[in-house]
């Protein structure tokens, strides 16, 4: 046995097999081959087998996200059998007595490059679907496929870091914990661990041939064990059925209201990032959706998602959540969640850069895109929508003016949609905070980002793992910041709420509660652990 220190980024015991997760290098070289019918043999067999993931995400993306946004996937795999793909691959293999992958990615570039340069925006389109395919052959032919949602049985996942589009394919249903060697406490790995309620560890030397073998982790002292045998594997399932319990107790809070013993009462709503999501905040009770990060349909997508993709999307989560308050957050794409199709330049700071409103600012047709379907989805529930990363009242009087182009269009359409949707913006920069006064008399509400208010309060990269002996979360000054929102938003007489992980520190409950903080919105997992401390509280102690 080898016990493994890490740090801890989510509580819990896991235990069962490793699943270790490694990015190869998907370089295409171009190399000679004498036997030209075997080679294309050799294509023949990736492209099937990249025609059966294929047909697997359909029908995930079908069962999850409904078929509008599962039919890529059906269209992706008619590319693979279209004539001019295929014999452009064979041709080259033949002709010039080369390499399938390299091939292969020869035809990718050339058509994407027709594509491209054609008139029509939807064959333009076409470009990103030409190259995700042909990559989709490549790392099959060259052994490394990075398709992390397969797996027979539950698995704990070690990997060197998870990006968040790599997060996005989980088969959520097969991952026991969370192992990484970098990342930090508030990287996206890690909220994803707080949603699925299961524990992960940062901060991990681990060994690759650790791939295969039993493991565990335990997510409240950091460690994570290969091979645990004897009293130490007995005790570690005893504090996993300690936990079970533990968990059974909280369920008899659902249904409960979320009110302290002197008769302050508060909202507890869940965070999401799919769809997929909806389930589990329904099984743990919150009373709605405060945040649900829409980025991730762009993050899952090979291309700018449509307006339709997105009302379907929209609109079945908030029928799903029958009535109940829906805040949708409007792209939050740069800084740590890079999207290829948007070809954002490579920047120095990206975190203080061109990302979320400052890109739909610029690119009006992605935001206006993203606003129709919003509104169209509105009239299926109750939908709030909110901006991220304003930094100033020019911003906001910018998003409401955007806004009522979108509404005057929609009225134009006869398109139906509810005039009274809440608008809302997020305080998570410095700037946002000290002047709340004046942003609220602009809009509805407002939602406190704690992760990067942290951030840039204390000019602490939250993605970097060498700074966390550094980073306080409980610092005065980011408390003091959340403190001047909550008295100016009461001022204007708008509601203020708390969306970043802060949300669901149960040592902070109180404060915010006596703060006058209106609503709290946490991953899935903690809502009843926060209703449980909300209704053991005294305020008027």
């Amino acid at each position: 046995m080898e016990v493994i220190n890490g740090k801890s980024v989510f509580g819990g015991i896991a235990i069962g097999k490793i699943k270790v997760y490694e990015k190869r290098d998907a370089t295409v070289k171009r190399s000679r081959v004498e036997d030209t019918q075997a080679e294309y043999a050799r294509f023949e067999t990736a492209k099937e087998e990249a025609k059966r993931q294929l047909q697997a995400l359909y029908d995930k993306a079908l069962k999850e996200v409904g078929e509008v946004n599962a039919q890529i996937f059906e269209v992706h795999q008619m590319m693979l059998d279209d004539l001019d793909f295929t014999e452009s691959v064979e041709n080259i293999i033949t002709d010039q007595g080369v390499n399938a992958e390299y091939a292969v990615a020869t035809t990718g570039d050339n058509m994407a490059t027709i594509f491209e340069a054609m008139d029509d925006e939807y064959f333009r389109g076409r470009a990103a679907d030409i190259k995700d395919i042909s990559e989709r052959v490549i790392r099959i032919l060259l052994g490394c496929e990075a398709d992390l949602a397969e797996s027979d049985e539950p698995v704990i996942l070690v990997a060197d870091d998870l990006a968040p589009s790599e997060t996005v394919q989980l088969d959520k249903s097969k991952i026991l914990a969370f192992v990484t060697r970098h990342g930090s406490t508030s990287s996206h790995t890690a909220i994803l661990a707080r949603t699925m309620n299961i524990p992960a560890l940062i901060g991990v030397d681990y060994d690759a041939a650790v791939d295969g073998v039993m493991g565990a982790v335990d997510g409240y002292t950091g460690q994570f064990y290969i091979e645990p045998e004897g009293d130490t594997l007995t005790a570690l399932k005893e504090k996993r059925e300690e936990d079970r319990r533990k968990a059974e107790l909280l369920r008899e809070l659902k249904g409960e209201d979320n009110v302290t013993v002197d008769g302050k009462r508060i909202d507890i709503f869940a965070n999401i990032g799919t769809v997929e999501d909806v389930s589990i905040v329904l099984d743990n009770d919150a009373g709605g959706i405060g945040l649900f990060r829409s980025e991730f349909l762009y993050l899952n997508a090979d291309d700018f998602p449509t307006e339709e993709e997105q009302f379907q999307a929209y609109k079945k989560v908030l029928e799903v959540m029958a009535g109940k308050k829906v805040v949708i957050r409007t792209l939050d794409i740069g800084a740590d969640k890079q999207v290829d199709y948007f070809n954002l330049d490579k920047e120095d700071n990206p975190a203080l850069g061109y990302r979320a409103i400052r890109i739909c600012l610029t690119d009006h047709e992605i935001f206006k895109t993203q606003l129709r379907a919003i509104y169209r989805a509105s009239r299926y529930g109750q939908a709030a929508i909110m901006f991220p990363m304003i930094t100033s009242v020019k911003e906001v009087r910018k998003i409401k003016e955007i806004v009522a182009e979108v509404q005057a269009e929609l009225r134009a359409s006869d398109v139906p949609f509810k005039e009274d949707v809440e608008l809302g913006i997020m305080i998570e920069t410095p700037a946002a905070a000290v002047i709340s006064d004046l942003l609220a008399k602009e809009v509805d509400f407002f939602s406190v980002g704690t992760n990067d208010l942290s951030q840039y309060t204390l000019a602490i990269d939250r993605q970097n793992d060498k700074l966390e002996p550094f980073f306080d979360r409980h610092h005065p000054a980011v408390l003091r910041l959340i403190e001047t929102a909550c008295e100016n938003a009461h001022k204007e007489g708008i509601w203020i709420g708390i969306c970043g992980e802060l949300g669901a520190d149960v040592a902070l409950t109180e404060q915010f509660l006596r703060m006058g903080i209106d609503e709290l919105s946490v991953s899935p997992s903690m809502v009843l652990k926060v209703r449980e401390k909300v209704r053991s509280l005294d305020l008027s102690k």
